[in-house]
This record gives C-alpha cells, sequence and structure tokens, in this order.
C-alpha cells in the first residue's frame, strides 16, 4: 500500500519527459496498487516460446472460444476518457467481459513526489467502477505510478488483457509534437490490441446519444503481416456483431501525370492487380457468412482512409501497426497513429497476434 499523489511536472518537463520515455525506450516502472481483488495468473505464460520467436502479442481469447474476455480501460478521468466508456461497456456486454479500470499516476524520473492521501482519485476510481458495473459484468480498479503508457501496457500483461480500451484527445501539429499522445505510445508497446476512442468536437458531441454499435467496419489493407492479423480480428468481430466489412488498399501515388495524378493506364493496372491479391481473403471471408467488399482509392494513406470512413458512415476502423518506436517512429511515422488522430470513429489498432490453437483463422488460411 502506498499513498501519495504526484504533482505534475511543468509543460516543458512533462513534454521532454515524454519524448523520452518514448523514444529511448525508458523503462521506469513505479509501483501499483489493485482495489478490489487478486491478479490472476497470465494465461499468456503459455506460449512464451511463440513471443521469443517474434511470434508478437499473445490474443487468446477467454472461455468457449470467445476472443475478448478480459478488458483493460485506461482512464484519467478526463471528458475523452468518459467518452471511451460507451464502446467499453458495448463490448464488454457483448462477450460478458471482465473489465479493469486502471488509473496512473504520473510520476517520472526526476519529478518530486508530494506524500498525501489521494482521497480523490480512489473517489473517481469509484465511480467509474459504479458506471460500468452491470448484472453481467464484473468490474476491478487498480491504480498505479509511473509512466502511463509503460504502466497501462504493463497493467495489460499483467491482468491477461485481451484489449485496451482508452481516450485520446487528438492532438495533431505543435501539440502534437510537444505533448504526445499516451494512447500512440500504448499502440506501439502493447501486448494486445488497443481500441482509442478520439474525444469529439462540438459537432460530433451533439451526436453522442447515438448507441454505440459496430456494424459497418473499415480494414486498410497492405497485405503485410500486421495488416492480415488486423483483418483476422476484423472477421472475428463481424461474425460475433453481424458486421460487414470493407477491406480498403490505399493506392501511394508513384506514376504521375503533370497535374500530380496518377496516370489512367498505370492505375489501371494497379487495380487489377490489388483485385487479384484481394480475391482470396473476400472468398474466405464470404465462408464465414461475413458480408464483405473491397474498395481501392489513392493518395496519401491517413488522409484517403479517414475520408472512405467518414463517406461510408463507418462505425469502426482495425487496421494493422507495424508498433515502430525511437527513431524509426520519429522518423517513419504510423499510419495507424494519423489516422486516429483525426478518426469519425474509434479505431482497434492491431500490431500482431498468436491466437489460441482452437480459434479458426481465416484470413492466415490464405497466406
Amino acid at each position: 500500500m502506498w499513498n501519495c499523489a504526484v504533482i505534475r511536472p511543468s509543460f516543458w518537463g512533462r513534454s521532454i519527459g515524454s519524448v523520452f520515455a518514448f523514444s529511448a525506450g525508458l523503462m521506469f516502472h513505479g509501483t501499483s496498487r489493485d482495489m478490489q481483488g487478486a491478479i490472476p495468473s497470465c494465461r499468456r505464460n503459455a506460449n512464451e516460446a511463440d513471443m521469443s520467436q517474434g511470434q508478437g502479442s499473445k490474443f487468446l481469447g477467454g472461455p468457449g472460444g470467445a476472443w475478448i474476455s478480459r478488458i483493460l480501460f485506461a482512464t484519467d478521468f478526463s471528458p475523452c476518457a468518459h467518452h471511451a466508456e460507451k464502446p467499453l461497456t458495448f463490448l464488454s456486454k457483448v462477450y460478458g467481459a471482465t473489465i479493469d479500470v486502471v488509473h496512473v499516476l504520473e510520476l517520472y524520473p526526476g519529478v518530486y513526489v508530494a506524500v498525501e492521501a489521494h482521497e480523490e482519485t480512489d473517489e473517481h476510481l469509484a465511480e467509474a467502477v459504479r458506471r460500468l458495473t452491470s448484472p453481467t459484468v464484473s468490474v476491478t480498479a487498480h491504480q498505479r505510478v509511473g509512466i502511463p503508457s509503460i504502466q497501462i501496457c504493463e497493467a495489460a500483461e499483467k491482468n491477461c488483457a485481451d484489449v485496451i480500451v482508452m481516450g485520446t484527445h487528438g492532438r495533431t501539429g505543435l501539440d502534437h509534437i510537444l505533448l504526445g499522445s499516451t494512447a500512440e505510445g500504448v499502440i506501439t508497446m502493447a501486448p494486445c490490441p488497443v481500441l482509442a476512442i478520439r474525444a469529439p468536437n462540438a459537432l460530433e458531441a451533439r451526436q453522442t446519444d447515438a448507441p454505440t454499435t459496430f456494424r459497418q467496419i473499415v480494414v486498410p489493407i497492405d497485405f503485410s503481416d500486421c495488416s492480415i492479423d488486423a483483418l483476422e480480428c476484423a472477421i472475428q468481430l463481424a461474425m460475433d456483431l453481424g458486421a460487414s466489412l470493407t477491406l480498403l488498399h490505399i493506392l501511394e501515388p508513384q506514376i504521375f501525370e503533370d497535374d500530380g495524378t496518377v496516370r489512367p493506364e498505370a492505375r489501371g493496372r494497379l487495380d487489377g492487380r490489388i483485385d487479384l491479391q484481394f480475391m482470396p481473403y473476400v472468398d474466405a471471408i464470404r465462408s464465414t457468412g461475413v458480408s464483405v467488399r473491397t474498395a481501392i482509392r489513392g493518395g496519401i494513406p491517413s488522409d484517403s482512409i479517414l475520408e472512405y470512413a467518414r463517406t461510408l458512415g463507418s462505425d469502426l476502423i482495425i487496421m494493422g501497426t507495424h508498433g515502430r518506436r525511437g527513431i524509426s517512429h520519429v522518423m517513419r511515422g504510423s499510419v495507424a497513429e494519423a489516422v486516429l488522430r483525426r478518426s469519425p470513429c474509434p479505431v482497434l489498432a492491431v500490431k500482431s497476434l498468436a491466437w489460441a490453437p482452437e480459434q479458426r483463422r481465416v484470413a492466415r488460411s490464405v497466406v
């Protein structure tokens, strides 16, 4: 047991600390406190060999084949975190999943810590538990100290989370460069997929009373391993929810006319090639009874994905992420993160998966 409150670092101190921790992979573990119950043993240990061979995160799912049995909800009690509770509640009720609510008191190396009671955060956690608990869903609260992105990922690993749910402020431009995003840090390190929900702007906030549903799912595909893993998640979710899928491939302009557009004859050849690559995946998906269509667009990937999702009225975007860190992340960034900052709907980011032997792998059967 500990009792402390963290005095948040200054604007610049927090910014520099975030960049240093993210880019250098700083592992400042901090401490944790569970407010209810004991932590169960992690079922991920069963496949340590898979992880050591580069298979990525464990994503075993729960008993009876349910692929989401435990959800970790990371909250800072902000309006954007509160906004994320609707899709969290929806998923937990659909799957009967247990929810672990995690709050991290931010502590970076060199930051002064004052010892005092923190009844206020305890009250916020207790209120979150009351809001999320239902007759079919059990909720446990946990409080940790340290760098938020690292602590959230460690809590997910320790609690055997099948998915992390969290809100994000959707910062762009200078705010994003200086303050960064905890959600993006979690996506690069998480041991499981991350469902990130951007805080709505004033216009979008007027529509937040609409019930949460995932009926139209867009899956950007570049045929990399991580995008195929994302497709595997999308197929499973579509089967469980009766949703339809759109497989979207973005052609980055390579052959230009004088006005910057792609030459028509080159675009036709590229479209035909992508259609042939889509075909076996479409056949495999339709064999499960899931409705699927394909789309090919050109342009900057993040912009084209967002434009298509808005036009379609997508409820969810599921996409792979390479999980780049350090200088590689600074230089090349991530399409998933660029989409997340401006997405009109929740984004499920998938880095890599290792499925249980009994689970059917539809997309991977094509590879």
